[in-house]
């Protein structure tokens, strides 16, 4: 049985800025009633966006795991959501659940997990969103929750540049940053990927086929994403259909563009892709233990981007490099190499607030 508590108002400033939160949990364990598994709920916030002023924004979260346990906030990519894994309560298909669950590294019996949907992800914000933005709504979404410290923050891809920015800008509230395929700035060969992706929305609109662009704006990312060599172990040889040479990759492509559409508004993609290539941050102002873990065959990152912010951070640091012909999108294939180096971040992490 659950209830909705009383609101509770919260006031917090620092260097950065000022903001004010107010939780409203859709959900919420009444004590001694049993604990779930996991809850949902919507915390009502005003923040000082960076290019945008002050705006009112509801953040929608999801938590795993007893509250009493180490918090672990965990993010992906900008199509990536509050939802990892399925639980009890929520028996959806998550994002991330080849490592959310029990006795997998993200163990909901063992830590307390904690996700959001990224501002703007609904659509429902048109304006400039900074990746500072997002680090001080976890910020303000934290005090909601009466969170005062993460033990780790696990960030893939887009979530990997934001957990940097928390650290960054709020250095008291997490442990240990794991980053993922992600790091302290926007290299511009994948900026100028991003930015035909939004092109190819912007001539669906002028056509009046908004979807139509964004379908094509989303198999050009699956592109990025991945590397010749997978695509040159999975598909064929284009063949003549009905008069048309047709290449063996177009049927997946063509998938991967209606999946997302049918999920995704075109307003939120701008501004997230946007977002990512808005990405900044000084690696000298990282006090906290950082774990880099970034992929060859990456893209997106280049090898060479991890080792420049390796060599910046001042906290302590490590870098594990892993090869896999997913390239961006390792960390969602690579069951086994992923998981042995969450499960080596988090033990060191959990010893050393023990």
């Amino acid at each position: 049985m659950s209830f909705a508590p009383s609101t509770a108002a919260y006031d917090r400033a620092d260097s950065f800025g000022s903001y004010s939160a107010a939780a409203a949990p859709i959900a919420f364990e009444r004590p001694g009633a049993g604990r779930h598994a996991a809850t949902r709920g919507e915390v009502r916030v005003e923040l000082e966006l960076r290019h945008s002023g002050r705006r009112a924004l509801t953040l929608r979260y999801e938590t795993q795991g007893d509250a009493s346990l180490p918090a672990v906030f965990v993010a992906g990519g900008i199509s990536a959501h509050k939802h990892l894994s399925p639980s009890r309560e929520f028996g959806e298909q998550g994002w991330w659940e080849c490592q959310v669950g029990a006795g997998r590294s993200l163990d909901p019996t063992r830590y307390h997990l904690v996700s959001f949907d990224w501002i703007g992800a609904d659509g429902s914000l048109d304006i400039a969103i900074d990746p500072t933005d997002q680090a001080d709504a976890i910020a303000a979404l934290l005090d909601a929750l009466r969170i005062e410290r993460l033990l780790a923050f696990v960030g893939y891809s887009y979530g990997a540049m934001i957990g940097l920015q928390l650290a960054a800008r709020h250095p008291d509230r997490v442990g240990e940053v794991v980053s993922i395929s992600g790091t302290h700035r926007a290299h511009p060969y994948a900026a100028a990927w991003r930015a035909l992706q939004r092109r190819a929305v912007a001539l669906g609109a002028l056509q009046c086929d908004e979807s139509q662009g964004l379908a094509l704006a989303r198999e050009l990312a699956v592109l990025s994403y991945r590397t010749p060599e997978e695509f040159a172990e999975r598909f064929g040889a284009a063949q003549v259909v009905d008069g048309r040479v047709r290449v063996a990759a177009e049927d997946y492509l063509d998938h991967c563009g209606n999946k997302y559409v049918a999920r995704t508004s075109p307003t939120a993609f701008l501004r997230l892709s946007e977002s990512i290539d808005l990405q900044q941050v000084d690696p000298a102002a990282i006090c906290v233990p950082v774990t880099v873990v970034a992929v060859t065959e990456d893209r997106l990152i280049p090898l060479s981007e991890s080792y420049d912010l390796i060599e910046r951070l001042r906290g302590e640091t490590r870098l594990r490099v892993l090869r896999s012909i997913y390239g961006h999108d390792a960390c969602l294939k690579e069951q086994a190499q992923i998981d042995t180096i969450l499960r080596e971040a988090l033990a060191d992490c959990t010893s050393v607030a023990a």
